[in-house]
């Protein structure tokens, strides 16, 4: 029995693992590729044609994937500092009407982005925030906060409250409880919703494009076009170039928040 599960679990790992690596394989092979028909197991036409696009227009593709990860960054740390007195909240206080609440900050998961979209574009426009960054980053933040606000809830639930009693009785203050008990506990919790809140910030499209009205241009604005178009060659190449950068600033965040985490433990262990 215990030989069929591990083999199970195996199966199962080997499985997951070849539908994330595999579409990623085809996808680079595709950027490098003219033409890939069907039933050819490999390209027999190979290019350089997106390429060479992307570094012949690398003005255009740095400023919108500067604008990405500047809406992506501020996204990110907005949404975080939201959502941990939100998921605090929801996870040890019962007040009236938590409920509701609760249905509330999960409510952008289950309605259309569109009519969040649509609503959230005349209210824009009327205070001024439509084709501008603050308004593309608030549009952002919406989609963001279940995901935050669901990863950073489990961390407090998992911990409890014990460890924030006892600094309260000890007589601690609420700065410091925050700084050497609250951040270094929930720090699992604020990693995950970071990484999570990027990726989702950093792939929106139709809220960008509403809000930002053409005006601000972000990498997944470039890129969907070609993939509309069937440029398989052009969407792979701007989908490659997706994936690393994301990658590569969730390596660089994920790095950052655990140092902050690590000089945390050190300045409680220290005290």
């Amino acid at each position: 029995m215990n030989k069929f599960k591990n083999i199970l679990i195996k199966a199962i790992i080997i499985v997951s693992l070849a539908t994330i690596v595999l579409p990623i394989v085809v996808m680079f092979i595709w950027s490098f590729t003219n033409n890939y028909r069907w039933p050819d197991i490999l390209p027999s036409n190979f290019g350089l044609r997106g390429w060479k696009y992307v570094f012949l227009n690398n003005s255009r593709i740095l400023n919108s994937l500067k604008n990405s990860v500047f809406i992506s960054t501020m996204t990110t740390i907005i949404t975080v500092l939201i959502s941990i007195p939100c998921a605090k909240a929801l996870a040890f206080n019962e007040f009236k009407g938590k409920k509701i609440v609760g249905y509330i900050v999960y409510s952008p998961i289950i309605i259309p982005a569109v009519s969040i979209g649509m609503g959230l574009n005349i209210q824009f426009i009327k205070l001024g925030l439509a084709r501008t960054y603050l308004g593309v980053i608030l549009v952002s933040i919406v989609p963001c906060i279940p995901y935050a606000v669901n990863m950073i809830k489990d961390v407090f639930l998992i911990t409890g409250r014990g460890y924030i009693d006892q600094a309260y009785i000890l007589g601690a203050g609420r700065l410091n409880t925050i700084r050497f008990i609250v951040l270094p506990m929930i720090m699992p919790g604020i990693i995950s919703a970071a990484i999570m809140c990027y990726i989702v910030s950093f792939s929106q499209y139709f809220l960008v494009y509403l809000i930002g009205g053409g005006r601000i241009i972000t990498f997944t604005m470039d890129m969907f076009p070609f993939i509309q178009s069937a440029d398989r060659m052009m969407g792979s190449v701007y989908g490659v170039i997706f994936l690393v950068t994301t990658i590569f600033l969730l390596f660089i965040m994920e790095a950052f928040l655990k140092r902050i985490y690590k000089k945390e433990l050190d300045d409680y262990m220290f005290i």
